[in-house]
């Protein structure tokens, strides 16, 4: 009754004085304060006075740092988001521009082996041919030789005047990759061309650098490396280590393309760049898996030769094509469900996006 009658007589002074009663403030000296690991609730303000939430960048910094049930969380969203993003489609569009930047591609690549000379080429082509189906290897080797005797006595020249326009072809797959990369994270472009141009074809020729790399590491084997190990003064033991280590060493270089594409291609911000992510290694995994399992399909199951004629040997090209795109676009979507993970984690709603910082806000604010 005592309570009830201070509490009407707080009302009855509001009412006619116009003030609003007193209310106890809470001093935040006193308050104990958050543990470090513990998370953040969602809160602050942003600019214009717009609410923020925590994003990826707020969450554990590394991947090690989440918990086991998070990395099953995640590859679970991984499943269900391939689908709701339409990967497979994108999948599709990327083997579109895969074929058109292909040729430019091993133009420049196939030029620049012709410097270290004809052997290193055949070498690299015989090598890099045998990972692929049976029918696609004869069309690669097929394609590559006919670009070879095109580029007769021309490699030096060729490399240096073509370059421009191979790599402006051979760059028109990233651009299409970096439109998929923002399907993934569900942000809009907001980079302008000045900003992407430079991306675009920068990417492009670390690319074409990195694949360089890795055919030389191809070469280096067998008998070659033999005796360039005796040249250099290494023993046979050496050389037999690295035919064995090559093939691992050849892995993290793939997954280190994957982690720099995954990187640079969307309007996002996935944290610092680390030279082989988690996506990148499920990549390169699920694409060699893919690839034995479609090689021994063709061979033993496929009937396109009845079905295609002549053109059965394109079509599993293109088939083939598809799966490499949906095993890399597969790895990206991973790395964005780790980034969304790492945000959930600070305290981000799980279905709110976008869940990280945007590399440029310019087209949200126009569309605000």
């Amino acid at each position: 009754m005592i309570k009830q009658g201070k509490i009407d007589q707080g009302k009855r002074e509001h009412v006619m004085t116009g003030k609003k009663p007193h209310r106890p403030t809470t001093d935040n000296r006193h308050r104990t304060p958050r543990p470090r690991g513990e998370s953040q609730p969602p809160g602050g303000t942003g600019e214009e006075g717009l609410p923020e939430r925590p994003t990826a960048q707020q969450g554990p910094r590394e991947p090690t740092e989440l918990p086991k049930q998070s990395w099953w969380a995640t590859l679970k969203r991984t499943v269900k988001e391939f689908q709701n993003d339409n990967l497979s489609d994108w999948a599709a569009a990327l083997t579109y521009y895969g074929i058109l930047s292909m040729f430019p591609g091993m133009l420049l690549l196939i030029s620049a082996l012709r410097l270290t000379g004809p052997h290193t080429t055949q070498a690299v082509i015989n090598n890099l041919s045998a990972m692929a189906p049976g029918a696609v290897r004869q069309l690669i080797i097929k394609a590559t030789t006919d670009l070879q005797r095109g580029q007769q006595g021309t490699a030096g020249v060729f490399a240096i005047v073509g370059l421009a326009g191979a790599l402006w072809s051979a760059s028109g797959y990233i651009g299409a990759f970096m439109r998929a990369s923002n399907a993934i994270y569900d942000v809009p472009e907001g980079r302008p061309a000045w900003k992407k141009l430079p991306i675009r074809v920068g990417v492009t020729l670390l690319v074409v650098v990195l694949l360089f790399v890795i055919a030389l590491s191809v070469v280096f084997t067998g008998g070659f490396a033999a005796q360039l190990g005796r040249l250099i003064g290494l023993g046979t033991g050496v050389v037999r280590v690295w035919d064995i280590v090559k093939w691992p060493v050849m892995v993290i270089m793939v997954s280190f393309v994957f982690a720099l594409l995954y990187w640079a291609s969307p309007n996002a911000r996935p944290g610092g760049f680390r030279w082989v992510s988690p996506g990148g290694l499920l990549a390169v995994l699920v694409w060699l898996i893919a690839s034995g399992g479609f090689a021994i399909y063709v061979a033993n199951f496929a009937s396109y030769n009845k079905i295609y004629g002549s053109l059965a040997g394109i079509i599993i090209f293109l088939v083939w094509l598809w799966i490499s795109n949906i095993a890399i676009l597969l790895g990206a979507e991973f790395d964005a469900e780790l980034q969304r993970t790492r945000a959930i984690r600070a305290g981000h709603p799980p279905e709110k996006e976008p869940y990280v910082e945007l590399r440029d806000t310019r087209k949200i604010k126009d569309q605000e």
